[in-house]
């Protein structure tokens, strides 16, 4: 195991440099961090670039397990005093570990199925809300999520830790022309239905039969007007209180749960 001491190391700046969004796509990499999140990525099987480990939770018996499984990988392992981890650290309280990965985009070729349900985010800005649909997405076995351009960049740690690892479950398409990654997903078959307000009929009256897209919008602003005049159907979800808008991860986990209730029944 190597060992760092000081902040001037190149692996530590290139850490502290994938904070921030410009640096991870110029590099192509990102980084987690937590027990957990790191023994998920180890399971998975996903390219991870090197690991940094503090000597606080060197000594622990959890940081003796996750590095013998790191060990068993082969992969590169720095060790550095947790002052130091406190530094390149994204969160308030670290538990001492962190794994630099390689980005891995899929493109919506490769993840066509016979039967399509698919999220697309539209300008989803909030990364707890961005991070915590991937999740439901996940849970709710959709073949996969769209990301357009003005989405909150996936790799953003908030976003990444929201997932609680499901970003390696599920596909993430990230889309630089989503009218163009619609009209493709038309062209196979399947209908793309946006939640809003103005729907022509409530979520729980529309067929939803194989292929089906549902649109998610901005948290402020909804889906835009383009979007909007896109799809095939929009849809409402019922408030019969006084609120005046879903939160935007609410709304898709309730429209997600329906697709899977219309087509699996009940277990």
């Amino acid at each position: 195991m190597n060992y760092i001491t000081s902040a001037q190391n190149p692996i530590i700046k290139e850490v502290k440099s994938l904070k921030q969004k410009k640096y991870r796509e110029e590099k192509k990499l990102f980084f987690i961090e937590g027990i957990r999140f790191v023994e998920e990525a180890l399971k998975e099987g996903v390219q991870i670039e090197r690991i940094l480990v503090s000597d606080k939770l060197a000594e622990t018996n959890s940081g003796y397990e996750i590095l013998k499984k790191v060990s068993n990988g082969g992969y590169p392992v720095f060790q550095l005093p947790h002052k130091l981890f406190m530094e390149i650290s994204d969160t308030q309280n670290p538990q001492g570990i962190l794994a630099v990965l390689s980005m891995k985009n899929c493109d919506i070729e490769d993840v066509w199925d016979e039967k399509n349900f698919f999220v697309i985010l539209d300008s989803v800005q909030d990364p707890g809300n961005m991070g915590t649909i991937i999740r439901t997405a996940d849970a709710a076995g959709m073949t996969g999520v769209i990301v357009s351009k003005g989405c909150v960049d996936v790799y953003n740690p908030k976003v990444l830790r929201s997932t609680m690892g499901s970003i390696f479950h599920i596909p993430i398409c990230q889309s630089q022309d989503i009218f163009e990654t619609m009209d493709r997903m038309k062209k196979r078959g399947i209908k793309i239905c946006a939640a809003h307000l103005e729907g022509s009929c409530d979520y729980f009256d529309l067929e939803y039969k194989n292929n089906i897209a549902i649109v998610i919008g901005n948290e402020a602003n909804g889906i835009s007007e383009e979007v909007k005049n896109f799809a095939d159907i929009l849809v409402r979800i019922p408030m019969p209180g006084r609120a005046e808008s879903l939160n935007a991860s609410v709304a898709a986990g309730i429209l997600m749960y329906e697709i899977l209730r219309k087509n699996i029944g009940k277990r």
